[in-house]
């Protein structure tokens, strides 16, 4: 025996590597007793959240559902209790690199499954409720756009009243002043002035559509204000979602057949047919050719033409703009189940998320302490020598065998075989 072996130093760290190693067997030994219960109840709380999971995507509730809901949710469960001890019992038993790599791609591959078909169910049951009730209260948001902007419109065509009515004003004021001889120097109600009231009573007719259509305009926005308040009552109210949603379904119909409503009622089309047919529609009394004063009252017509052509121009871009307004989106409710609402609004519920993915995958953060607990545990004992592991058992049987080593008795654990069966009378000695 070399004289290091009598080394204090090396012996007192021999020995806390051996009090370290013991001490990690007996928490991991204490610890296996409680690790199947623990893994059976995280497997079963994940297959009761995959089962309401699932059973929301179900559309009957009669026994066959119930039955299919049923039997995923214990197979996920199964699953799940099944990988994780086999990777409990497997990963920190192995030693090599490769090996440690090749389980950890395979944990990993594992995990990806079970959030595949467990986790986000796990979520649809934890938020299914409250994401069913964010797509309803964006589908409000989209239908108050689109009522808004529709109503923009609608109020930006009626704003073109204004416009007509001074158009009109011109155009009478004119006629007046070709009553009284003062625009083409002809006192009376000639063919000047029957052109300049025929244009200003179709902007009068014009003009009253215009003011008819306000009241119905003002109608259906607040009409769709209603709708709308009653919407985001149903978002907010307590009770089953599904229910709710089948109310709020048939408030988005009526919703949108007012908006499409406040769309027609828009002015600004009729508005730029009528400038374009006030120019082009022109009715022009036959003047008499014998008459002096035909001349000049055909250089009065062409020239107030040509203004209502102007105006009716600036009336036609006025309308155009209003025309050019965006449009308001075309926005349909869709139902969705508490699973895809999940999903499409991941981002608003990443603690329900957390937490699915958790209750499945806290048995990985397991097997990972349990394997750095056994590598340290090995780590201890391979800088320990074999004198300094052995139990006070081992020691008594050794010192047993080497007593009957050196009185030369073969050892009791060995079997001698026995003697050979012959025939043969003994030799004489």
């Amino acid at each position: 025996m070399s004289t290091s072996d009598f080394d204090p130093a090396r012996r007192a760290s021999s020995g806390h590597d051996v009090r370290q190693a013991r001490e990690i067997t007996g928490h991991l030994s204490w610890l296996d007793t409680i690790t199947g219960t623990a893994l059976g109840v995280l497997a079963c709380a994940s297959g009761i959240y995959t089962y309401l999971g699932v059973s929301s995507l179900l559309d009957e509730n009669g026994a066959l559902s119930f039955l299919a809901a049923a039997a995923f949710s214990i197979a996920v469960s199964v699953a799940i209790f099944v990988f994780w001890s086999y990777m409990m019992r497997i990963f920190p038993a192995v030693r090599t690199v490769r090996a440690r790599v090749g389980m950890f791609l395979a944990m990993c591959v594992g995990s990806l499954f079970i959030v595949a078909m467990s986790s986000w169910l796990n979520a649809a049951a934890l938020a299914g409720s409250a994401a069913v009730e964010q797509h309803l209260a964006k589908t409000v948001q989209d239908y108050q756009d689109a009522l808004e902007q529709a109503n923009l419109i609608a109020v930006s065509g009626q704003s073109l009243e204004r416009d007509v009515a001074r158009m009109r004003q011109t155009l009478e004021d004119l006629s007046e002043q070709e009553a009284a001889g003062d625009l083409s120097g002809l006192a009376g109600r000639g063919a000047v002035f029957r052109i300049l009231r025929q244009k200003s009573e179709e902007l009068r007719g014009l003009e009253a559509q215009i003011a008819a259509q306000g009241p119905q305009v003002e109608g259906v926005f607040d009409e769709g204000n209603a709708i709308l308040s009653r919407m985001r009552a149903l978002t907010v109210e307590t009770g089953a979602v599904e229910g709710r949603s089948v109310l709020f379904s048939e408030e988005a119909v009526r919703l949108a057949g007012l908006i499409a409503t406040l769309r027609q009622l828009s002015v600004a089309p009729l508005v730029d047919r009528s400038a374009q047919d006030l120019s082009a529609v022109v009715v022009v009394p036959e003047l008499d050719q014998r008459s002096d004063v035909a001349s000049g009252q055909q250089a009065t017509i062409d020239a107030v033409l040509v203004a209502i052509a102007q105006r009716a121009e600036t009336l036609a871009l006025a309308a155009q703009a209003v025309m050019a307004l965006p449009a308001p989106p075309d926005t349909t409710y869709t139902p969705i189940s508490t699973a895809d609402a999940v999903i499409r609004y991941a981002g608003d519920f990443i603690p329900s998320w957390a937490g699915a993915i958790a209750i499945d995958l806290l048995p990985g953060v397991l097997v990972m302490i349990i394997a750095v607990a056994q590598g340290a545990v090995r780590s201890a004992e391979a800088r320990v020598p074999i004198e300094d592991t052995m139990t006070l058992a081992e020691l008594r049987a050794a010192v047993a065998a080497l007593r009957e080593v050196e009185d030369g008795v073969p050892p009791r654990a060995q079997k001698l075989p026995p003697p050979a069966k012959s025939s043969d009378p003994p030799e004489a000695t």
